[in-house]
């Protein structure tokens, strides 16, 4: 399972950025049409009490339902200006598995054993995000094999190399849906233990009024074999 960061991520109707939490289930271990239903704690290291603070939560994963929901830790500015939570610019995030129920469609539920806590590590950049617009004009859409992905040319921003994948009928987490992905190139030269905090809009411009339907996706961890979606 993967803990997934979220520094930019806001409760609905309010503008206070918060640090949020949530897990994300690894591919291979979810089988379709079973549910995965876990209780887990989220955490933040407190150094200065030695201690970890945060909230319990559960969540039921499956096919359809990947990701958990997320759940705010503290606010982004606090996190910035403690020196409790954030130490040498890197602070501690946790994950502890309380329990997993897997349940098959014969609603037959196996208890999996507690696992141990997943701590990670985050580095907090202070300076702010290195901007970068990246603009994919298609030729040609309805001729595309529309069952299959579409792979953007390689582009360069903050210094590395992405792409863009398009699924035009969706994919297995998105049905029925454009769905787009980005990804860092495999020729990039990231390391593998590095992670890069990128927030995203991505947007399709309607050709007839020039103005653009947008999606803002947040923000979010990738790494070298790591991709993030927007539907």
């Amino acid at each position: 399972r993967d803990l997934q960061v979220s520094l930019m991520h806001k409760e609905a109707g309010s503008v206070t950025p918060y640090a949020a939490l949530r897990l994300v289930p690894s591919e291979l271990s979810l089988v379709p049409a079973h549910t995965v239903h876990a209780v887990f704690e989220l955490s933040i290291y407190n150094h200065s009490k030695g201690m970890y603070y945060g909230c319990k939560a559960s969540y039921s994963f499956d096919f359809k339902n990947f990701y958990s929901k997320e759940h705010c830790l503290i606010p982004l500015k606090k996190l910035l200006k403690s020196s409790a939570f954030l130490v040498e610019d890197s602070c501690v995030f946790a994950v502890e598995i309380l329990k997993i129920d897997a349940c098959s469609p014969e609603k037959k539920a196996v208890v999996v054993q507690k696992k141990p806590t997943t701590v990670q590590n985050l580095f907090v950049q202070e300076k702010g995000f290195v901007k970068g617009t990246y603009t994919w004009n298609m030729n040609n859409f309805l001729e595309l094999d529309l069952d299959h992905s579409v792979r953007s040319p390689t582009f360069e921003v903050g210094g590395h190399k992405w792409y863009i994948r398009m699924y035009p009928r969706g994919d297995l987490y998105s049905t029925d849906c454009l769905s787009l992905y980005l990804f860092l190139d495999a020729s990039d030269e990231l390391h593998l233990e590095s992670k890069k905090v990128a927030v995203m809009t991505l947007s399709i411009l309607n050709q007839k009024n020039g103005k653009h339907l947008t999606k803002n996706s947040g923000s979010t961890l990738l790494s070298k074999y790591q991709c993030y979606s927007c539907v």
